[in-house]
């Protein structure tokens, strides 16, 4: 069962409180839906409690039963699209097929496997993935809190987005790609060079969505709220941003795919370590398995982050699994 949001008033806000209690009652459950109540305790305080078991509850092993049946079927579709794109590749290198496109040179699957064997043992390519994911993690962790608060404050607040959103648009079109001359210019070492041009991919797409969020956010809950009696810091971290949580998750996504195209970029121009440097040194090196290796390497660094991304969404947001996709069958 998924914890209750609550919002807690201070004791101003008593005279708006209601004094009945109201429930509203979705057909065929038992449980009220939204619920106003008085919270417990001495203090004059008003709760509002929000229930999100709206569904009508179903046996535990009919439930289970349902979601194996949902995920086997995923885990089937995704072994069958991968699996095709691995057979495509077999039969092109296999039979080297040149019809503009050429495979001549492609190292096969066979191969770029055979090398991966041997290279996870190896220090230095260890070494490699350990310094993308670091870098990876310290831009993103920066775009995310920046992006958010400034997302926040220029959705809210007219002066704030009116002060800093024509500076920000001006910069948002330059791809991050074309921040390498100045950003070596501008830091003092290689590495703090890298995270910035992965901070500056990941941070707009956070930003923009972030505002998106904000000011999508129902009229009638920051009325609602604002008549209980909150002020802008509580209507902020209480209403407004768990209303615009879908929003910031999309920026998230979004942010991370951008942030790697960034960071790999900017590896393979002034990196001396990284999986975009280990790809770009074996492309000079005429070493083909590696290459491929690289690149895959990248894809699955990138898909265990949005992963992340998607089950810290799913454990920030249980009512959207309650809810459903939104439209997705």
């Amino acid at each position: 069962m998924s914890r209750p949001l609550e919002i807690q008033m201070p004791a101003a806000a008593k005279p708006y409180a209601p004094v009945v209690k109201a429930s509203t009652l979705a057909p065929g459950a038992k449980e009220p839906a939204l619920q106003a109540v008085d919270a417990p305790g001495s203090a004059p305080r008003v709760a509002v409690r929000a229930k999100a078991e709206v569904a009508e509850k179903l046996p535990a092993r009919e439930l289970f039963l349902i979601s194996a049946k949902k995920h086997s079927l995923a885990a089937l579709m995704t072994f069958l699209s991968i699996g095709a794109l691995v057979a495509f590749w077999y039969v092109a290198t296999l039979y080297k097929l040149d019809f503009y496109v050429r495979f001549n040179n492609i190292p096969t699957p066979g191969e770029v496997f055979t090398n991966m064997v041997e290279l996870m043992q190896n220090q230095r390519f260890q070494t490699n993935i350990w310094k993308s994911v670091v870098r990876i993690m310290q831009g993103f962790a920066m775009a995310t809190a920046l992006g958010v608060t400034l997302g926040l404050l220029c959705g809210r607040f007219a002066v704030v987005r009116g002060l800093m959103f024509p500076a920000l648009e001006v910069l948002r079109p330059i791809p991050a790609i074309a921040w390498v001359p100045i950003s070596i210019m501008l830091w003092p070492t290689t590495e703090s060079s890298i995270i910035f041009i992965t901070f500056i991919g990941a941070f707009f797409p956070i930003l923009i969505n972030t505002m998106a969020g904000v000011k999508g956010v129902d009229p009638v809950l920051l009325r609602a709220a604002k008549s209980l009696g909150a002020n802008e810091f509580t209507m902020l971290t209480k209403v407004i941003l768990p209303a615009a949580l879908p929003n910031v998750f999309t920026g998230l996504a979004v942010g991370m795919g951008v942030a790697w195209v960034s960071l790999i970029a900017a590896e393979m121009i002034s990196g001396q370590f990284g999986v975009g440097y280990f790809t770009w040194e074996a492309y000079s090196l005429i070493e083909y398995p590696n290459i491929v290796l690289g690149m895959i390497v990248i894809g699955v660094l990138g898909l265990l982050c949005s992963g992340g991304i998607l089950l810290l969404a799913r454990l920030l947001m249980p009512w959207q699994q309650i809810a459903g996709p939104g439209g997705g069958k």
